[in-house]
């Protein structure tokens, strides 16, 4: 398949692109050799820090509001294609988690979005999405049900229910299903010292692999999306960097810094206990990822991951270069 040639003038537009999924879209843009798009940044803050940082980059800084329709519109007009992502762990006032719950923000942000698009008449849309665990989990209370009895992990449920404001809306969206970050491993998950001083990772996953991937491939891969026309619209394509068990995540992480780091994963009800907010969130989604890991990894078809991105790195190749970002 060769790449489809571009006018210069088309330009991708992306929503947050001050975030993690955004920003490393709009970085792959700008470092495209090919320079096969211009890149437009859509933030609600054109004036903080991180956007001015992408202006000096070369991307063109525009405002707008996942919350009013008007202004996303206006931000799409002219684009040749738009990248949307919704947070659903947004920091909030009182006020408004009173108002609504995070599910359905996301669904009501993805639905002005699907609507602003399709007046806008943007040609290809990449949504960032992610699988519904409820047909997994059934009717069955093994699990906690979320969110006034509609979901069990919120974030992937309703991300999932939002698909379908992109066809209702009739835009040509190719949905794109993400999954756990690499970045988490040296952050609030990546392992910690016990009372020994020694390294320990608790990842919930079991003997299981969890399928995850580095930020900044996820927007190289979007990009590859974009740049191969309208191949991928109607489609979904679910991506991950490598599947890897925690007992070869301790292994790699031992390798790369020099002393043992040890696997001992907590249970899922362990760790929906800990009484942290989202505790059951994430136990939950946990509880998916290792019971459906079968599934979830034969879903990501990983060669056509590399052809879209051929810097896909694994996860030692991107520990390497991010071990120093460890706590510990």
């Amino acid at each position: 398949m060769t790449i489809k040639e571009f006018d210069m003038t088309e330009t991708i537009a992306v929503v947050g692109a001050t975030g993690i999924q955004g920003g490393g879209l709009v970085r792959a843009i700008l470092a495209d050799p090919a320079r096969r798009f211009a890149v437009r940044a859509i933030t609600r803050n054109p004036n903080g820090a991180a956007a001015q940082k992408l202006a000096d980059a070369g991307a063109e800084v525009v405002a707008a509001d996942l919350d009013d329709e008007d202004s996303l519109r206006k931000a799409f007009d002219g684009v040749y294609g738009a990248y949307v992502v919704t947070n659903y762990f947004a920091e909030r006032t009182e006020a408004e988690v009173a108002a609504r719950s995070a599910a359905d923000m996301e669904l009501e942000q993805a639905g002005n979005a699907a609507r602003a698009a399709r007046d806008a008449d943007v040609r290809h849309v990449i949504w960032s999405t992610l699988e519904d665990t409820r047909p997994h989990f059934g009717d069955t209370d093994r699990v906690p049900t979320l969110d006034d009895g509609r979901y069990k992990v919120p974030h992937f449920d309703a991300k999932s229910e939002a698909d379908d404001l992109f066809r209702q809306a009739g835009v040509p969206t190719t949905f794109l299903r993400t999954t756990f970050y690499y970045e988490n491993l040296v952050d609030s998950l990546g392992p910690a010292r016990d009372a020994d001083g020694h390294l320990v990772l608790t990842l919930p996953m079991g003997d299981s692999p969890i399928n995850a991937i580095a930020v900044e491939d996820i927007g190289r891969t979007a990009l590859g999306i974009f740049g191969r026309g309208e191949e991928f619209i109607g489609r979904t394509v679910a991506i991950a960097g490598q599947a890897l068990t925690g007992a070869e995540l301790a292994a790699t992480m031992s390798d790369v810094l020099g002393e043992p780091v040890t696997y001992a994963p907590h249970d899922w009800d362990a760790f929906r206990s800990f009484g942290f907010e989202g505790a059951a969130e994430f136990g939950n989604m946990f509880q998916y990822y290792a019971e459906n890991h079968e599934q979830f990894t034969r879903d990501r078809d990983l060669d056509l991951v590399r052809e879209l991105n051929p810097q896909l790195q694994s996860f030692r190749e991107w520990f390497t270069e991010h071990h120093t970002e460890l706590a510990r």
